[in-house]
């Protein structure tokens, strides 16, 4: 609550919505490569089709493998996008107030392109290992999660239906960011890393240093407004998936 307050005080209602223009625009990218990898694996390991996986229910081993495969191949698409929303969020001056220095960034296409003169191309990368750590496991849990909570909401022989669809999407996205909230931390934290100075040698150091100086608990901020917003979002996310997949077959 604290952090709304002074957000709102400091940057007005506009800074809750800081960095959004970025993953708005790269959404359906991210999703259509993740759940795309996700098919095509399933496709790969098992050699069925999602219709012929109706009659034969699929092995949990090929839906983990296949959804952390998604999260690896994610992770490096998503990695640009995501350092670009990190640090616009972590602007915190004001756009327009009389007497204080502008922003470092005007918006997302300068953003990346002063990341590029200033840290050359790879810096647009800062933080993909950690991003990568975190989506690889996560993702095949998640997938896991999922596919386990609508099997067992549903009755023998018959398809998912649309209220087992958004329970089992929602608890599979709380699952997901559980597990993914400390390597997130770690993650922004290498992201932001390059902005001013460097304070990490690296991942590692990153881990190292922030449990010594904050503690273990660290590395769980966030978690309950990630664990709030996971549950309605993931919800839509599986429900638009499975419609759209009886839709097209």
């Amino acid at each position: 609550m604290d952090c709304v307050i002074k957000t709102y005080r400091r940057e007005s209602v506009l800074g809750f919505f800081k960095g959004m223009s970025f993953p708005i625009g790269s959404v359906a990218m991210v999703n259509s490569v993740l759940f795309g990898t996700y098919s095509n694996s399933l496709l790969l390991l098992s050699s069925t089709s999602p219709q012929e996986r109706k009659a034969q229910p699929l092995n949990y081993g090929y839906v983990f493998v296949a959804g952390s495969i998604a999260g690896f191949v994610q992770a490096y698409c998503l990695a640009p996008f995501d350092l670009i929303k990190v640090r616009l969020q972590n602007q915190t001056e004001p756009r327009t107030r009389p007497g204080v220095a502008p922003p470092q960034y005007r918006g997302p296409l300068h953003c990346a392109r002063s990341i590029i003169q200033e840290e050359g191309p790879r810096g647009l990368f800062r933080g993909a290992w950690a991003l990568v750590l975190r989506d690889t496991p996560t993702l095949g849990l998640y997938f896991l999660t999922y596919e386990g909570l609508s099997r067992w909401l549903t009755s023998d022989s018959k398809e998912p239906g649309s209220a087992t669809m958004l329970v089992a999407g929602g608890f599979a996205g709380i699952m997901s960011w559980t597990i993914a909230t400390p390597m997130d931390v770690v993650k922004s934290r290498m992201q932001m890393d390059g902005l001013k100075r460097r304070k990490y040698r690296g991942l590692l150091d990153c881990v190292i240093s922030s449990a010594r100086q904050e503690g273990p608990g660290v590395f769980f901020r966030g978690l309950t407004l990630n664990s709030a917003r996971a549950f309605p979002v993931n919800a839509v996310t599986f429900f638009s998936y499975e419609h759209l997949l009886r839709f097209l077959s």
